[in-house]
C-alpha cells in the first residue's frame, strides 16, 4: 500500500471516528478525547524526554474529575486562566531562540499545553441547552478548512513565508486564503449546520464568523509550536500511531490550542448575554 493511500485510510477513519463518538454521546464524546489525551501525553512525554508516570496518571485524575463531577463557574475559570498562563509560555517558546527545554518547564508543558487544554475541550460544547455535538464538530470543520486551504493556496501562490526557521512550507498568502476560507465556512455551519431560530441568526452569524479567524489564527500559532517542540526534539512526527499522519499529538496540534482561546471567547459571550 502506497503512502497516499495509507494517508487517506487513516484520515478517514480518523475523521469517521471523531464525528461518530462525539455525535453518539457525552460518554463516547468523554471515552475518545480522553483515549486522544492520554495518547497525546505519552508522545509528548517522549518528544521531550520526560517520564511519563506522574503525567499520565495526573492526566487521567484530572480527565476524571473534570467529566464526572460538576465544577462551578469559578473553577472553570481559574482552569482557563493556567491554560492561557502555559499558551503565552509556548507563544514565547515559539517566536523565542531556546534550543532546549528545562525539566520543570516539560512538566509545565504536559500540563498546560496538554492536559487542561483537553478538558477544556470537554467544556466547550456545553451551551445553555446542555451537550451541543455541533460546536466541537463545527470547531474541527473550521481548523480541516484552515488547514486544507492554506496548503492549497500556499501550494499555489505563496512566495513569502511565515516563520521559515520553523515551518519553511507555511506562507502568509495561505495563512491569509485560510483565514478567508474559514470564514466562508464559519458563514455556511451558522446558516446551514447549526441553524439557530430565525432572531438569532444575525448573532450566530456573528459567533461563527468571530470563531472562524480565531481558530484559523490559533490553529496555526499551534501547529508552528508543535514543529517549535518536534524541531527541538530534532524528530519529525510526535508517534507513528496514525500512518501517514505521524501521532495523534501531530493530528490535535491545532485544537489544542484553540480550545483556550475558543473557551474565552464563549466565556466573553456568555457574560456579555
Amino acid at each position: 500500500m502506497n503512502e497516499s493511500l495509507k494517508r487517506l485510510l487513516s484520515g478517514v477513519v480518523y475523521v469517521a471516528l471523531l464525528i461518530i463518538a462525539t455525535s453518539y454521546s457525552v460518554t463516547s464524546f468523554y471515552i475518545l478525547f480522553g483515549i486522544f489525551m492520554m495518547i497525546a501525553i505519552y508522545e509528548f512525554c517522549q518528544l521531550v524526554d520526560l517520564h511519563k508516570v506522574f503525567p499520565l496518571l495526573f492526566g487521567a485524575f484530572a480527565f476524571c474529575l473534570a467529566t464526572q463531577v460538576k465544577s462551578g463557574r469559578t473553577n472553570d475559570i481559574l482552569l482557563l486562566a493556567a491554560t492561557l498562563f502555559v499558551s503565552v509560555k509556548c507563544l514565547i517558546l515559539l517566536f523565542g531562540s531556546k534550543t532546549r527545554i528545562d525539566g520543570l518547564s516539560k512538566y509545565i508543558y504536559v500540563i498546560g499545553y496538554v492536559i487542561l487544554p483537553f478538558i477544556l475541550i470537554t467544556k466547550i460544547p456545553f451551551g445553555v441547552k446542555g451537550f451541543n455535538p455541533k460546536i466541537i464538530i463545527s470547531i474541527f470543520i473550521l481548523i480541516w478548512t484552515n488547514d486544507t486551504f492554506a496548503y492549497i493556496v500556499g501550494k499555489s501562490i505563496g512566495k513569502h513565508k511565515l516563520i521559515e526557521k520553523i515551518s519553511p512550507k507555511k506562507t502568509i498568502e495561505g495563512f491569509i486564503g485560510g483565514v478567508i476560507f474559514s470564514v466562508i465556512a464559519g458563514i455556511l455551519i451558522s446558516k446551514f449546520y447549526i441553524q439557530p431560530k430565525v432572531r438569532h441568526e444575525n448573532l450566530s452569524l456573528i459567533i461563527w464568523t468571530t470563531s472562524a479567524v480565531i481558530i484559523s489564527i490559533f490553529s496555526t500559532l499551534g501547529d508552528l509550536i508543535e514543529s517549535k517542540f518536534k524541531r527541538i526534539a530534532g524528530v519529525k512526527d510526535s508517534g507513528n500511531i496514525m500512518p501517514g499522519h505521524g501521532g495523534i499529538l501531530d493530528r490535535l496540534d491545532s485544537i489544542i490550542f484553540v480550545a483556550p482561546f475558543v473557551y474565552l471567547f464563549y466565556q466573553i459571550l456568555y457574560y456579555v448575554s
